[in-house]
């Protein structure tokens, strides 16, 4: 945490001397921009990344060859901050301008170009469109593989983005090998403690709450929460992911009262800084579920309204996320006796399911094992 803010600290009194010392378009001060768009980025703080980053890239534009590797890069950091915040068709359209310098500039097996791949295959998975995203990472991998020694970090994170296709496809065996190769380079690769070190927790969290194996994904989601409190300020985005997870799970095993520890902590975060909305969305869905469960179905559908509003705003028509809310929300109609409502929200469910999982993802049986319930009554 403290090095986030001391790099900050540094950054900008290095860029005091330099706005004295050089004219305004001067690349080295694109540099200094983009350094503090950085630190920012890293805090959770993505409006003011974005405000630094696109400053560095109006330099980088007026001073630079349009095919210069600097202006890519940072084509790709204003890319990172819009995924981080929810806007994936902006994210795609600089990850995209950014890829076509690289594959102008560079050898086709550089690993800038794999970062790139990675980068595009990364929003095509938030958008829910896995076999684009898939593809994307094994180029990417490819090259990496090919490129890099094989302890190296950028690996890991190859290796793991694969894994969480594989987890939202429902192939929860892959997704842990994958996840597993990616655990062991980090622990090779990383001091103790290192931020990187909460991602394979994470995926491993992810993966064991879809098999359902809920004391593993607990105990994954903690190891993820020991290291980011430390590595993380209070208010970052990844520390209310990982309350979010938490309370989820708890959820899932039956623990209301403790579920509703955890998820207003993650609200309070999210509610009050510049965080990707769909995260808030994805806490007010958990939280639907718990008064669901709880069977406060009022409160649950004011979660659940205001989850699905996000959601229906931000992603694509079909995402399988909007199936999620569609069919926690046909459950609550079920249970309320509003039969012809639950039947609407199943098809929706069940519809988006057909179009965008494999035949064999979990979640196309759960949602037919609903509908069925639904046409008995």
């Amino acid at each position: 945490m403290g090095d986030y803010s001391k790099a900050l600290e540094f950054y900008e009194k290095s860029h005091q001397i330099k706005e004295k010392a050089l004219p305004q378009n001067h690349p080295e001060l694109a540099t200094s921009y983009n350094n503090i768009g950085l630190a920012y980025n890293n805090m959770g703080d993505y409006s003011k990344a974005l405000e630094f980053y696109e400053k560095s890239c109006k330099i980088y534009e007026k001073a630079l060859p349009p095919n210069h590797p600097n202006l890519a890069s940072s084509y790709d950091n204003i890319g990172r901050v819009y995924k981080n915040m929810g806007d994936y068709s902006k994210a795609l359209e600089f990850y995209e301008k950014a890829h076509q310098i690289y594959e102008k500039a560079l050898p086709s097996n550089h690993p800038d170009l794999a970062t790139s791949y990675n980068n595009i295959g990364g929003v095509y998975n938030n958008m829910g469109d896995y076999s684009e995203a898939l593809e994307f990472y094994e180029k990417a991998h490819k090259i990496f593989e090919n490129a890099l020694p094989p302890n190296h970090p950028h690996l890991a994170i190859s290796y793991g983005n694969i894994g969480q296709v594989y987890n939202d496809m429902g192939d929860y065996s892959k997704a842990l090998e994958f996840n597993e190769k990616a655990h062991q380079i980090f622990e090779n690769a990383l001091p103790p403690n290192h931020p990187h070190l909460a991602f394979p927790y994470n995926w491993f969290g992810k993966i064991y709450r879809s098999m359902k194996d809920y004391s593993k994904a607990l105990d994954n989601f903690e190891k993820c929460l020991s290291i980011r409190r430390k590595a993380l300020l209070d208010n970052h985005p990844y520390l209310a992911l990982t309350y979010s997870n938490i309370g989820d799970v708890h959820q899932l095993m039956g623990n209301y009262e403790r579920a509703l520890a955890f998820h207003p902590t993650a609200l309070n975060i999210q509610e009050n800084v510049q965080c990707n909305p769909l995260e808030c969305a994805t806490t007010y869905i958990n939280l639907g579920e718990t008064y669901r469960e709880m069977k406060d179905y009022s409160t649950a559908l004011t979660f659940y309204q205001k989850g699905l509003e996000i959601r229906e705003k931000k992603l694509p028509k079909s995402h399988p996320d909007l199936a999620v809310v569609y069919h926690n929300m046909a459950k609550l109609y079920l249970a309320t006796r509003k039969y012809s409502t639950a039947m609407k929200n199943i098809q929706q469910a069940v519809e988006i399911a057909q179009e965008k999982l494999p035949s064999t993802h979990p979640h196309r049986l759960e949602y037919k094992e609903t509908f069925e319930k639904i046409r008995m009554k």
